[in-house]
This record gives structure tokens, sequence and C-alpha cells, in this order.
């Protein structure tokens, strides 16, 4: 029972924050562990709850995480916020270098996808009119006779 309403415990347990983030268990402990996530309150039992604020921060580590910024900087981005509103321009440049970093990135990526959109013209010239196929269709990985010319 929450002592403050007398009612079950307020929060989410880890497996619905879990699910609501699409972040493993594993994962919501192990950002609590680093200090990524502010230690989490727990219910009378000693089991987890998950507030509202709790999950808004864990959608931003996971999107700084899925644009590849490292659990270094993420730690260091967190630790700026934790020590108050005059870090906002310290935290903007931690935000900034990422960009840079990720712009860096999606330019290197574009260019690869380029190199294999030539690749896959050339194989499709290969094929010739027997095989048509059309960028808009869903490639197979495999197609019979494709693999003698790779």
């Amino acid at each position: 029972m929450d002592e403050t309403t007398g009612h079950g415990p307020a929060g989410l347990t880890i497996e619905e924050a879990s699910a609501r983030t699409g972040v493993t268990a594993h994962t919501l402990r192990y950002y609590e562990r680093i200090g990524l996530l502010d230690p989490v309150p727990r219910a009378a039992g000693g089991h987890r709850r998950y507030t509202d604020d709790d999950l808004g921060r864990v959608g931003f580590l996971t999107l700084l995480r899925q644009t590849g910024m490292s659990i270094r900087d993420m730690q260091r981005f967190v630790e700026l916020t934790r020590l108050g509103d005059h870090t906002i321009a310290d935290r903007v440049d931690v935000l900034v270098d990422h960009r840079a970093r990720l712009r860096a990135h999606v330019e290197l990526l574009t260019r690869h996808l380029a190199a294999l959109e030539t690749k896959i013209g050339v194989y499709r010239t290969i094929l010739g009119t027997e095989r048509p196929y059309t960028d808009d269709q869903d490639d197979q990985p495999a197609r019979a006779g494709a693999e003698e010319h790779a």
C-alpha cells in the first residue's frame, strides 16, 4: 500500500516500464546503477516503481543511445543536468558535439547507400529484361542466378 494514498504503490513496475519504453528491464537496472537514472522509488516490497518523469528520461536516453552517443557522454550530460540550470550552456555543447558526429555518420551512411544502389543497378542490368525489378519492390536477398555474378 502507498502510505500517502492508502492505495496500491504508485508508478509502473519494471516490466510495465520496459513495455512502455521498449528498453529491457536489465537496461533499466543498468541505467540506474551507472547513474543515468536517479534511484527509482520503490514500493514497500522493494520493487521499483517508475514515474512518468522516469519514463521521459528513459525515452531521451534511448534517443541518445540510438543515435550513437556513448554511455560516457550520456553520463556527462546527465551529470550536467543534475548540477542545475547554470550548466545549460555545457549541455548544449554536449548535444551540439553529438549532433555534429551524428550528421557526419548520416553523410557516411548516405554515401554507402548510394554505393549499394549503384551495385544493385549494375546487377539488375546484368540480369537484363528477364528479371525486371524496380526500386519500390521489396528486394529478396537471394534470386536464382544472381549469385553467379557476385
